[in-house]
């Protein structure tokens, strides 16, 4: 080697170690990295091979685990759909958040759902950042931020392109009549929102997902994948279903709540396994396109297990391993949920982290990705140097906060091993604290605030600190309540 060969093979090294996000695209300009962000509907915690599961197939899954990081204290923004949302793409806690529970609004019309709570438009957004950043943008699944031609419309909150089930009550069916195209409803064939029909939503909107993929794979793109699965109803392909058919004894459901199935426990399981297929297929589509390496794809979901037992046996499955508390619950089972992360050659392989993140990360960790910034008004902290190694250089929150409106009304507030909840606050505004050491009782079976009253206390001023007033008075409870809503 000359010493002008020499000279260029350090620059190179000092560009490469610059700019270690990017990589070089066909026409010598650095690209910004593709971003995929896939979150499950109701998968509970321990629901995966790699979280312990050991009666449902998740085979692609527990490959990205595997080649990719495995978080052990994720957690979701807060116990049910809407909230959890808004969480993920303003990355406000609940304490801030605009929406802290599910909320309906009115069909427009027979036949067609009129979608939920919709976000304002002056909300900071994930969507919004990274397309004001060059990036197009795609949501396939499930949205529940706003109906159509709202505020909270997701082409009004910075996606090109949305595909899928805009109101979570409609994709209470997994056969529907229609789906939402953009703005406009898309008929589905053979289907009459029954117990079965000819077109699986699931595998439509997952198509339409890739599809995306492929006509923009010469383009930096964040698609966000917000799966439908496993939610009820229980809902899945015969030959799915089939596949676990017979394997355990079961107990028909007749359908009090959600429609009626002969195999519950053989339809939850197929439903799990055929959403992981759709990561498989998805993972194998960046690989053909020779995207794998300038791909960040993340896993979570965005609460745990649904608590109607009678359709999801969670003891049986053990879906949310020695946790207590359900989808609904600010206890450990109803928000801790897994989160995967695979980049080949940026996340070093087969590798776990205890690092405690939450759903508001995820804003400040995709515009971090990117290369660009998240409203500084905002609650998250990005994992970014977590997921490439950089530990030193991590951030940590002083801890985590939940506010949800649900359920009774609900605090909670985790600080180190301390994890500090209040419960029943519509009925009781001033219900006492609860205070669990998660490193010596990861179940929550044992109330230790009697013998902690100095840790309970700060738990009680964080409350008092972060918890505004909600804007919307149907998301009011308690006592902190006549704060004025605002930023931190």
């Amino acid at each position: 080697m000359n010493r002008r060969q020499f000279l260029k093979s350090i620059t190179a090294g000092i560009v490469s170690f610059s700019f270690p996000i990017s990589t070089m695209a066909r026409n010598g300009r650095r690209r910004k990295p593709n971003i995929v962000l896939i979150l499950a509907d109701d998968l509970g915690w321990s629901e995966l091979g790699c979280y312990g599961q050991e009666k449902i197939k998740t085979p692609h899954i527990d490959q990205m685990a595997r080649e990719g990081m495995r978080f052990t204290q994720s957690y979701s923004g807060s116990a049910v759909c809407a909230p959890t949302r808004c969480n993920l793409m303003t990355g406000k806690h609940g304490g801030h958040a605009y929406i802290r529970d599910n909320g309906e609004i009115k069909n427009p019309a027979p036949g067609i759902f009129g979608g939920q709570t919709p976000l304002l438009p002056e909300e900071p957004g994930m969507a919004k950042a990274l397309k004001g950043f060059g990036y197009t943008t795609g949501c396939f699944g499930k949205w529940g931020l706003g109906g159509v031609g709202t505020s909270g419309d997701p082409l009004n909150q910075g996606f090109d392109r949305f595909y899928g089930y805009n109101c979570q009550r409609h994709a209470h069916n997994l056969y529907p009549n229609y789906l939402v195209s953009d703005q406009e409803n898309v008929t589905l064939e053979g289907n009459t929102r029954g117990l079965t029909g000819k077109t699986y939503a699931p595998q439509v909107i997952a198509d339409e997902a890739l599809k995306f993929i492929q006509e923009n794979k010469d383009k930096p793109f964040f698609v966000y994948y917000p799966t439908v699965l496993p939610h009820l109803a229980l809902q899945a392909p015969e030959e799915e279903v089939a596949a676990y058919r017979g394997q355990w004894p079961e107990t028909p459901y007749t359908g009090k709540s959600y429609l009626p199935h002969p195999t519950p426990r053989a339809c939850y399981a197929a439903m799990i396994t055929f959403m992981d297929k759709q990561v498989g297929r998805l993972i194998s589509l960046l690989k053909a396109l020779n995207l794998d390496n300038n791909t960040m794809v993340l896993f979570v979901s965005d609460n745990g297990t649904t608590h109607l037992k009678e359709q999801v046996d969670d003891t049986f499955f053990k879906s949310v391993g020695p946790l207590r508390g359900l989808k609904g619950s600010l206890y450990e089972g109803g928000i801790r949920v897994p989160l995967v992360a695979r980049w080949p050659k940026r996340i070093t392989a087969d590798t776990t982290s205890d690092l405690p993140v939450c759903h508001y990360d995820m804003a400040a960790t995709l515009t971090d990705v990117a290369g660009t910034s998240f409203d500084k008004g905002t609650d998250g902290i990005s994992i970014l140097p977590t997921l490439l190694g950089r530990h030193n250089t991590q951030k940590k929150h002083d801890y985590l906060f939940w506010d949800f409106a649900g359920y009774g009304g609900q605090i909670a507030v985790r600080m180190g091993q301390w994890k500090g909840i209040k419960r029943g606050l519509r009925k009781t505004p001033d219900a006492p604290l609860e205070l669990y050491n998660l490193e010596e009782d990861i179940s929550e079976t044992t109330n230790v605030v009697k013998d902690h009253p100095g840790i309970a206390e700060k738990l009680e001023n964080i409350i008092r600190k972060e918890r505004t007033a909600p804007i919307l008075k149907k998301f009011r409870f308690g006592t902190y309540q006549e704060k004025t809503h605002g930023r931190r």
